[in-house]
C-alpha cells in the first residue's frame, strides 16, 4: 500500500519529508519488514545483558545500577511485533562526551597526528579550520559514532560522527551491550519515536538534557537480525525518496522553462491580434501550466507587462491621444508654478531609441516619469525628535506591498509637525521605499489611505504625485510590472541597496490616452480576480491532497 501510493504522498505539500518520516515510523514499529521466527528475540538479548551486568558486579568491575521501574502496559505507546521488547533507555544505552578540549591545544594549521575540531555549528557547513592532537580527540568521539545535539537549538538533532573532537553541544550514544545495529540506532533516533526522547527539554543555550531526562523513557528493541533487514529496507526506500525529490526538482525546472517560454510568446506579441492568437495557444495548456502558486504569479506579472505595453485592450481611434494629454499636463504645471505650489522643473533630455523597449500603440507617447509625476523626497527628521505620541512619520520599514504597515511606528510632536506641512501626505498618494525597494516578495510601495493620516514623509521614502490626466492606478500597474522592477537598478548607500528620485524621474514611461488607461486598469482588475480565484482553487486542491495523504499515513502507520 505504501509503495503504490508514493506519488500521492510525494506530491502532497511537504510530501517527501512526511514520506521519510512515515518510513522511519513504520521501521521502528516493526511494520516495514516481516518478522522471522528464527531470529533470536530481544528478550534473550536483555537476559544476556542482565547476566553480564551481574558477572561484572560480582567481580567488582561495576557498581550496582539504580533499578528502573517495571514498564506498565499503559506506558506502551503501541503494540510491538513478535520478538520485540519495550525497554527503558537507561537499560540498554548511555551517552558520553560533550566536553570541550582545552583551547591551549588548538592549532589553526594541520600538524602531524592532529585532527580537525568539528563543532556543531560547522556540521552541514564549511567547518572552521581548527585542529587538535588525535590522542586528545579520541577522548571525545570517533568516526561512525551516533551523535545527538544536547544544548540549545541542537537538542535532539541526530548526526553521524566525524573523526575529530566535538564541543559540549554534542554527545555520543553508547551501546555497551551491542544490542543495536548502529545504523538502526541512527534511524530510531531520527524517527518520531526517537525524537520523543527529547520532547520537553529546554532549547536554551544554557540548558541541555542529562541522564535523568531520558533514562526512563521507552524505546523499542528489535532482534538484531531484524534490525539489519530494517536498515536495508529503509535505505532502499530513502533512495526512492531521493529519486522522487530529484524528479520533483527536475519537473519544477522543466515546468518553469515551459512556463517562461509560453508566457514569453505573449509578451513578445507585437499587436493585439498577434497576442490573441498566442493567448489561444497558451490557454489550451493552462490546466498544466497553472498548477502551482509561482506559475500564477508569473501569469499575473505577464498580464501587467501586457497591460503597460498596450496589448491587453484594443485601442480606440476616438480617444484623445496622449500627445494632447502632455500639452494639458504642461499647462497644469505652469499654472501650479505660477501659483507657487510647485517648483519649476528642469527640462529632461529627449528619450533615445535605445531607451524604448517596445513599439508604441497608436495614440501613446513616450515620456520620462518626471514629465508626468512629481517626486518628493522625505525629510531627514532626527531620531532624537521622535515622540511616543503625535503625528506618525512614514519610514521605509512601514511600506509593505500596496499598503502601509504601522506596527513599528515613530512620531513627531503635533506642534512641531505643523512646520513640515510640505511633507504631509494625502489620501491616494503613492509612496515608494528608496532603500531596499525590491525584496523577494516584490516592490515596496504603498497607497496612502484615510486611516494612515495624518503622517509625514521621512527620508529614504519618496512620494509620487501624478498630475491630472494620468491615472494613479495605471501608474501603480507600471510600478509593479517588470518594466519598472526589472529596469530600476539599486545602487548602494551605506551598504544598503538604494534608488533615488532622480533615477525614477529619468525612466522612460509609455503614456496611453486617458480613456485607455481606465480600460486597462479595469481589465487588469478583472484578470487579477481570476488569478485570486485560481490561487484559492489551488490551495483547496492542495488541502484535499494533504488530507488524503494524512489519511493514507494514518491507515498504514
Amino acid at each position: 500500500m505504501l509503495l503504490s501510493n508514493l506519488e500521492l504522498l510525494a506530491t502532497a505539500p511537504g510530501g517527501v519529508a512526511r514520506l521519510r518520516e512515515l518510513i522511519l515510523t513504520l521501521a521502528v514499529q516493526g511494520k516495514l519488514v516481516p518478522q522471522d521466527p528464527a531470529d533470536e528475540p530481544a528478550s534473550v538479548l536483555l537476559r544476556k545483558i542482565r547476566a553480564e551486568k551481574d558477572r561484572l558486579l560480582a567481580e567488582g568491575k561495576i557498581k550496582k545500577d539504580k533499578p528502573l521501574t517495571v514498564i506498565a502496559e499503559e506506558e506502551k505507546p503501541f503494540e510491538l511485533p513478535m520478538g520485540w521488547e519495550w525497554v527503558r533507555f537507561g537499560e540498554v544505552l548511555d551517552f558520553q562526551g560533550g566536553g570541550q578540549p582545552p583551547k591551549s591545544n588548538f592549532s589553526e594549521v594541520p600538524l602531524p597526528d592532529y585532527v580537525q575540531l568539528i563543532q556543531i555549528r560547522d556540521l552541514g557547513d564549511k567547518p572552521q579550520p581548527v585542529y587538535i592532537p588525535r590522542k586528545l580527540a579520541s577522548k571525545f568521539c570517533t568516526t561512525s559514532d551516533v551523535m545527538v545535539g544536547r544544548y540549545g537549538a541542537s537538542v535532539g538533532k541526530v548526526f553521524w560522527g566525524k573523526e575529530g573532537a566535538y564541543n559540549v553541544a554534542l554527545v555520543k550514544m553508547v551501546d555497551e551491550h551491542q544490542v543495536f545495529d548502529r545504523r538502526f540506532l541512527f534511524q530510531l533516533l531520527l524517527s518520531p519515536i526517537g525524537q520523543s526522547l527529547f520532547a520537553g527539554i529546554s532549547r536554551s543555550a544554557q540548558d541541555g538534557f542529562n541522564k535523568n531526562d531520558i533514562e526512563a523513557k521507552l524505546i523499542p528493541l528489535a532482534p538484531l537480525a531484524e534490525q539489519s533487514r530494517i536498515v536495508a529496507r529503509v535505505e532502499e526506500l530513502m533512495c526512492l525518496c531521493d529519486a522522487l525529490e530529484a524528479k520533483g526538482q527536475l519537473e519544477a525546472t522543466q515546468h518553469a522553462q515551459l512556463l517562461s517560454t509560453l508566457l514569453g510568446t505573449l509578451t513578445a506579441s507585437a499587436t493585439p491580434e498577434e497576442l490573441a492568437d498566442n493567448w489561444q495557444r497558451v490557454a489550451q495548456h493552462f490546466d498544466l501550466l497553472l498548477d502551482r502558486p509561482e506559475a500564477i504569479d508569473a501569469l499575473e506579472q505577464t498580464l501587467l507587462q501586457l497591460a503597460v505595453r498596450g496589448l491587453l485592450v484594443p485601442q480606440d481611434p476616438t480617444d484623445e491621444p496622449a500627445s494632447v494629454l502632455l500639452q494639458k499636463i504642461r499647462a497644469e504645471k505652469d499654472r501650479l508654478i505660477a501659483a507657487g505650489q510647485i517648483k519649476r522643473d528642469k527640462p529632461l533630455p529627449p528619450i533615445t531609441d535605445e531607451e524604448k523597449p517596445f513599439e508604441l500603440p497608436v495614440g501613446w507617447e513616450w515620456v520620462r516619469v518626471g514629465d508626468v509625476v512629481e517626486l518628493l523626497n522625505g525629510y531627514a527628521f532626527k531620531s532624537e525628535w521622535f515622540k511616543s505620541a503625535g503625528v506618525r512619520l512614514l519610514r521605509n520599514m512601514n511600506i509593505s506591498h500596496g499598503h502601509v504597515d504601522w506596527s513599528a511606528s515613530v512620531m513627531l510632536d503635533a506642534v512641531a509637525a505643523q512646520s513640515y506641512e510640505q511633507f504631509a501626505l494625502s489620501v491616494g498618494d503613492i509612496v515608494l521605499s528608496l532603500d531596499r525597494p525590491i525584496i523577494s516578495t516584490g516592490l515596496k510601495y504603498a497607497v496612502i489611505r484615510e486611516s494612515d493620516l495624518p503622517c509625514l514623509l521621512l527620508q529614504r521614502v519618496a512620494r509620487l504625485t501624478v498630475f491630472a490626466f494620468l491615472s494613479p492606478e495605471f501608474l501603480q500597474l507600471w510600478l509593479q510590472s517588470d518594466l519598472f522592477v526589472g529596469t530600476i537598478d539599486p545602487g548602494r548607500s551605506n551598504g544598503v541597496p538604494h534608488i533615488s528620485t532622480k533615477q525614477v524621474a529619468g525612466l522612460a514611461f509609455a503614456l496611453p490616452p486617458l480613456a485607455e488607461q481606465s480600460r486597462i486598469v479595469a481589465r487588469v482588475t478583472q484578470l487579477r480576480r481570476l488569478c485570486a480565484d485560481l490561487r484559492q482553487r489551488l490551495a483547496e486542491r492542495e488541502a484535499v491532497q494533504a488530507r488524503l495523504a494524512e489519511a493514507l499515513v494514518a491507515s498504514v502507520a
